[in-house]
């Protein structure tokens, strides 16, 4: 049977498929890691790879789903999205495979129904149904020797969280369709030193042997999660610790990449224009902060004298009713040469004008910071980040256009200036 996939390992994945040789130019085999005699192959030949369900002598289950990304697609015409691998965090987020032209309903492509069907098992109510909930092992490809294709890392295992229903741009004609997006929760696999053993998915193909048979070879975090279900997950979910200091060169766009291109231009379109910068980037913290399915309220722009060190207002609400609070946003927005530093205290000053309950965000073009998070009280979004929220707003509602979509952002901009406190913005 096969081995071991051990998080952030890169295998070759050959077009000749054969299982025999453990390595291949350097890199484990795919094929024979994952190589169960008898049975056919495990493939990674789509985004989505729903391996065929077994009649087992306990019912009907998928043993598992491969999901293979592939960053150097993203952007492109026929992939003009871009899923999202926070594998610190422990989040995917991954979009289906329906494309523009296809005609059929959303959600019967063949990715999406079988994503979709797994996500029913992942919400299930009982232990019992859920011990037959399909496994996803998620991978993205890598590029090796120059070459974007033949190499894969694997990234985890997977339950969808969520699945969502949303209108895509894509096609040569730039047309728009429907698709799914999926959030999927990676599990916590430090029981077994990062790895998943195919021994279990092996189990699981096995006819004669019951899904309770086979969970006794699963990682123990998805064990645990058989046990009490998605409401286990905050406490199950992958987390890396690490340092709170990014090194430059980590921060920086590479040269003449299009970020790199992009941020120029957005320096130069907002280079003097103080105030348009400011309602940019209140539109940019908006989505930061409410992307993690917060609610998030835009404010004000503050005055052009006076702002105290703040250039906008916002709100962010947690829970709701009896059980919810509001946070109050005071946002700093400052548009000067990319490869400008910006030091500490600079930050520092929007820090020191915050209160209890308030938490503040820094939003520059600049993409080197010289500041170690001695506090949980401030969200940094620098140059590169900033590029990359703009860019997924033009993909998302501007068919990719980045000027059309800041154009956009800045004439229908309902966001006041106002002379106002802060923290009336919880009246409201």
């Amino acid at each position: 049977m096969g081995g071991n996939l051990c998080v952030g390992q890169v295998f070759r994945y050959a077009s000749g498929k054969d299982p025999k040789p453990p390595a291949l130019d350097g890199y484990a085999n795919f094929h024979h890691v994952t190589h169960s005699p008898d049975l056919k192959r495990a493939l990674l030949e789509s985004g989505i790879n729903g391996m065929a369900k077994v009649s087992a002598i306990d019912g009907e289950r998928r043993p598992v789903i491969l999901i293979r990304s592939s960053p150097w697609k993203a952007g492109t015409e026929q992939t003009p999205w871009h899923d999202v691998f926070d594998l610190d965090n422990g989040h995917v987020r991954y979009f289906g495979d329906h494309k523009a032209g296809i005609t059929a309903a959303p959600g019967t492509t063949t990715g999406n129904a079988a994503l979709l069907d797994a996500f029913n098992g992942h919400q299930a109510p009982t232990p019992e149904e859920r011990a037959s909930a399909t496994p996803l092992l998620l991978f993205r490809a890598v590029s090796r020797n120059g070459k974007p294709k033949g190499h894969v890392e694997f990234c985890g295992l997977g339950v969808i969280e969520r699945a969502e229903r949303l209108v895509q741009w894509g096609g040569r004609e730039r047309t728009t369709f429907t698709n799914y997006v999926y959030d999927i929760a990676l599990i916590d696999l430090t029981a077994e030193s990062d790895k998943v053993s195919w021994d279990w998915i092996h189990t699981r193909r096995d006819k004669v042997a019951t899904a309770t048979q086979a969970l006794d070879l699963a990682p123990l975090a998805w064990q645990e999660w058989v046990k009490h279900g998605n409401s286990a997950l905050p406490r199950l979910r992958r987390r890396v610790a690490r340092a709170k200091v990014s090194k430059v060169r980590d921060q920086r766009p590479a040269a003449g990449s299009s970020e790199a291109a992009d941020l120029e231009t957005i320096y130069r379109r907002f280079d003097g224009h103080k105030h348009d910068f400011e309602a940019l980037a209140s539109a940019v913290a908006a989505r930061v902060m409410g992307g993690s399915g917060h609610s998030y309220v835009e404010g004000w722009l503050t005055r052009r004298s006076g702002d105290g060190g703040a250039d906008f207002v916002g709100r962010l609400d947690l829970g709701s009713g009896l059980a919810g609070t509001s946070l109050v946003v005071l946002g700093q927005a400052k548009c000067i040469k990319p490869d400008s530093l910006v030091s500490a205290e600079q930050i520092a000053r929007v820090v020191a004008r915050l209160r209890r309950g308030w938490i503040g965000v820094y939003v520059t073009t600049p993409h080197r910071w010289r500041w170690w998070r001695i506090s949980t009280l401030i969200v940094l979004i620098n140059g590169m980040h900033l590029v990359r929220e703009l860019r997924s707003m033009a993909r998302d509602d501007h068919g990719g256009n980045l000027p059309a979509c800041i154009e956009h952002i800045l004439g229908g901009q309902e966001t006041a200036v106002t002379s106002r406190r802060p923290e009336e913005i919880l009246l409201e």
